[in-house]
């Protein structure tokens, strides 16, 4: 079997190629841009010589690239997305190379599986009651135009796979991970809170918080890859034992270093996305509108989720939700 991981060489990306060496793949094709930081994949190689972890140069802004990377191809791992930057530059990077992909699948091999890792951010999370769940039924974002750059892109992205499957039927899997975190990731997510110079706004208070912590995110990717269903299958991904923000903050704070936080109620928060809001309307732009009530909404009003879908295919963690904590606060502790 040979397969092709897109974005390989990023936080998740090199996580999934481990997976994929232990699992058994012998030939894993990794698509990697010119000049790109390939340090990670060059430790695999080294530590799975049975894997034949090899490169394909290219990128898929190009319509020649994906078409010569998928040549041999069984199943595509989909990771490459930008994570951010210009607007403009993401939906090229992460939208417009999709569909450049999608074109060479269709062309060269309609009946390839495609797995494909979205995000949470499609879910249309801001309209439902605080302590809804979020399961894979609940509606996808239906104004991605009012959220933040990356969730919009991963909407546009994951609606133009959806597209693409119904007309050639094609098997898709999707994963969509809650907070993918783990040593070489972010620090704190943004559902945490946010950091302003040296405070930090904690904004997620007694919110849940959906951790995946990398190496259970990857093999949750793999295990439902090698399920093999047809259709379109849809799966959550998270741990379990999940924590608060508030209980995440303080074992940050107690294991890694002090922070000035400052807590925002979800009331308080929302009368300021408001002003936010009304300014940069008022002001024509000139302020940035960093806090919308419905953004806020969507990431701090407090829900729940459910990964009960993936657990029923037989997938289990690997890494409690405890040791996943205490490696990545190990991790950032020891940065200098």
């Amino acid at each position: 079997m040979t397969v092709l991981v897109t974005g390989s060489n990023g936080f998740l990306g090199s996580a999934l190629v481990e997976r994929l060496a232990l699992h058994g793949v012998r030939h894993i094709r990794c698509l990697v841009r010119e000049g790109s930081d390939r340090s990670r994949l060059e430790r695999l190689k080294e530590e799975y010589p049975d894997a034949d972890i090899h490169y394909h140069t290219g990128t898929l802004v190009s319509r020649k690239d994906p078409l010569e990377a998928i040549r041999g191809v069984d199943t595509i791992y989909h990771l490459a997305a930008s994570l951010s930057g210009a607007p403009a530059d993401m939906f090229l990077n992460t939208v417009v190379g999709t569909k450049y992909l999608m074109e060479a699948v269709i062309s060269e091999n309609p009946g390839i599986h495609v797995v494909h890792v979205s995000s949470f951010s499609v879910y249309g999370a801001a309209n439902l009651p605080a302590g809804s769940l979020i399961t894979e039924q609940t509606p996808l974002e239906t104004h991605p135009e009012r959220r933040d750059p990356y969730a919009f892109v991963k909407w546009h992205q994951e609606k133009l796979l959806l597209a693409c499957q119904k007309e050639h039927e094609f098997p898709l899997t999707i994963l969509r991970p809650g907070v993918i975190y783990g040593p070489h990731g972010s620090a704190v997510s943004g559902r945490v809170g946010l950091q302003f110079g040296s405070i930090f706004l904690h904004l997620g208070g007694s919110n849940i918080l959906p951790l995946s912590y990398v190496d259970n995110c990857a093999e949750a990717i793999v295990h439902c890859a090698q399920k093999n269903m047809a259709g379109v299958s849809v799966f959550n991904v998270h741990d379990d034992d999940l924590p608060t923000s508030r209980e995440y903050l303080k074992s940050y704070k107690r294991q890694v270093k002090k922070v000035r936080a400052i807590p925002v109620p979800y009331p308080l928060l929302q009368m300021g996305s408001r002003a936010v809001e009304w300014y940069h309307q008022y002001s024509r732009g000139q302020l940035p509108a960093i806090f919308t009530p419905y953004k806020t909404a969507n990431l701090w009003k407090g829900h729940r989720f459910d990964n009960e879908k993936l657990k029923k295919t037989g997938w289990r963690q690997l890494v409690s939700t405890q040791e996943g904590m205490k490696k990545s606060f190990d991790y950032f502790r020891n940065l200098k």
